[in-house]
């Protein structure tokens, strides 16, 4: 099969094609013909040399697919064979086969083409799990969410929505911030412009927000708690601003906030799949009732993944990334 490899740690220019031999499903695995593969930011950061694959994962990037089950390993039901899917993978997806994992695979309704359901697991699981089960959104409920144009931020806007939240967004310029307000964000913020901190305090009258979807960290942080109501949950997802926070914790103490987050690639099997569970039963029927879909931005050639990682870390994108595998 081709598949995009990483050369070596760098830039975009060192994702180049590979002849590789065809991944054999393993007990209680499946093997997926590939049509679209979805690109993300942790993929990127792996091109760099700065996220490592987890033990056992496959070297080549990828964390979503979509694609037709052509083979099913031990233990696993054969008549998964034949079926349009879309999965989060461990990685291997910039690739025209890859392994999955059949708990970790949601059916493709009519409702998406194959491109959206390649741009939906990796978000969908995270936003999910972080929003919901960690930060315990509830509907009523104020959600701020940082890079509202982000694969993650435009699929928080909407899932948020679908549950009755009220979601202010940030972003970098005022065309982003009207993009965000097209998807569904009540309020876009210009975090350039304005101090999104003061500005959620005003946009709440006072009370502020009962839950922050972070991805920057770094100085970010006591600004959200500083706009984060009583009881409210702070969830860090990435840290594109830095590591390291100082924390006024007198002040989290009084307010009762509570701080969280998590990275998903490296949680078990068994864990990916509990959320699938639970995206199935409370999500999916959103999606067949084309209710939910992901905000789409540009679909490249497999062969121009490195044009697609520049696009995203070009920071200009509206939505998801996605690499079309089949011919």
């Amino acid at each position: 099969m081709t598949a995009i490899a990483i050369s070596e740690p760098g830039g975009p220019g060192v994702l180049q094609p590979e002849h590789r031999p065809l991944p054999v499903p393993q007990p209680g695995e499946v093997l997926v013909r590939v049509d679209h593969a979805g690109v993300n930011r942790p993929d990127c950061l792996q091109r760099a040399g700065k996220y490592p694959a987890p033990a056992g994962a496959s070297d080549l990037p990828g964390l979503e697919i979509s694609g037709t089950v052509v083979s099913v390993g031990d233990g696993v039901d054969a008549g998964e064979a034949g079926k349009r899917v879309c999965a989060l993978v461990a990685g291997g997806g910039y690739a025209e086969f890859c392994i999955a994992r059949p708990e970790h695979c949601l059916p493709v309704p009519a409702t998406l083409t194959m491109a959206q359901a390649a741009a939906i697991p990796e978000t969908l699981f995270t936003v999910w799990h972080n929003v919901f089960q960690r930060g315990l959104a509830r509907d009523g409920e104020v959600l701020l969410v940082h890079g509202g144009t982000s694969g993650i931020g435009t699929m928080a806007i909407k899932l948020a929505k679908l549950f009755d939240m009220s979601v202010i967004v940030t972003c970098g310029s005022d065309e982003k911030c009207a993009a965000a307000r097209r998807i569904g964000a009540d309020h876009a913020i210009n975090y350039n412009t304005q101090d999104f901190s003061e500005r959620v305090k005003t946009l709440t009258d006072g009370r502020g927000c009962d839950v922050v979807l972070d991805m920057v960290s770094g100085d970010y942080v006591q600004r959200n708690l500083a706009c984060l109501a009583t009881n409210g949950r702070h969830v860090t997802i990435a840290v594109l601003g830095g590591a390291q926070a100082r924390i006024d914790m007198a002040r989290l103490m009084t307010k009762r906030q509570t701080m969280t987050g998590s990275t998903l690639r490296p949680r078990s099997d068994a864990f990916k799949g509990l959320v699938a569970d639970e995206i199935f039963r409370e999500v999916w029927p959103l999606v067949e009732q084309d209710r939910l879909h992901p905000e789409m931005d540009e679909v490249f050639a497999l062969a121009d993944a490195a044009a697609a990682h520049e696009r995203m870390e070009a920071g200009e994108h509206i939505g998801k990334i996605v690499l079309k595998v089949a011919g």
